[in-house]
């Protein structure tokens, strides 16, 4: 059975790939948040309510695990620092970190050209690249919530011509990688609604 720790467990994708994993797969959660207790509880589910920045409690929440599922806002390059620390301490090797189509200036008429508010999910993707772990970088456009759970894959270097995805396609995503951990490892990929 496959654990998966899910940091961000209480955003929207946080949450979305927590409904998809319980109900189509028997893999234990560990959900990770400030405010995890605030989340259901479930047979498979352990809660831990922390800063990421708590490397005690964070390492617990990592410790074991098959596959780290990271989807958060915020100071993203000292974040992925944290995780990536943590998954080293723990000898984890698996992530799926959440990024943002554009960091790389893929998007039609951005001719390269990255706006300042990607910057530090730029710089939180290049942090994990240049590690060892078997990571996926996930670059999503604009979420929805819509009930679609087709996507596309776009690698790092071409461009993005979508721009929207649901929460449930992401998701699937999350879920197909549990349970199949050796799916898109070294990856950087953009995902958009086919």
């Amino acid at each position: 059975m496959t654990k998966v720790t899910i940091i961000g467990a209480t955003g929207s994708l946080g949450r979305a790939a927590t409904k998809t994993i319980l109900e189509e797969t028997e893999s234990e959660l560990t959900l990770f948040s400030r405010s995890a207790n605030r989340l259901s509880d479930h047979v498979r589910v352990t809660k831990i309510a922390a800063s990421i920045f708590d490397k005690s409690a964070l390492e617990q929440a990592i410790g074991g695990s098959d596959l780290v599922f990271v989807a958060l806002s915020g100071d993203l390059p000292a974040m992925i620092t944290a995780v990536i620390d943590a998954m080293k301490a723990k000898t984890v090797r698996r992530i799926i970190f959440v990024s943002s189509y554009g960091i790389y200036g893929e998007l039609p008429g951005q001719n390269g050209r990255v706006d300042s508010i990607l910057r530090s999910y730029r710089k939180a993707a290049d942090i994990l690249e240049q590690t060892d772990l078997d990571y996926t970088i996930l670059r999503p456009g604009w979420f929805d919530n819509s009930p679609d759970h087709s996507y596309q894959l776009i690698p790092k270097g071409e461009i993005i011509y979508g721009n929207t995805i649901s929460r449930a396609a992401i998701a699937d995503f999350v879920k197909d990688v549990a349970l199949k951990t050796s799916r898109y490892q070294k990856e950087n990929l953009g995902i958009v609604r086919d």
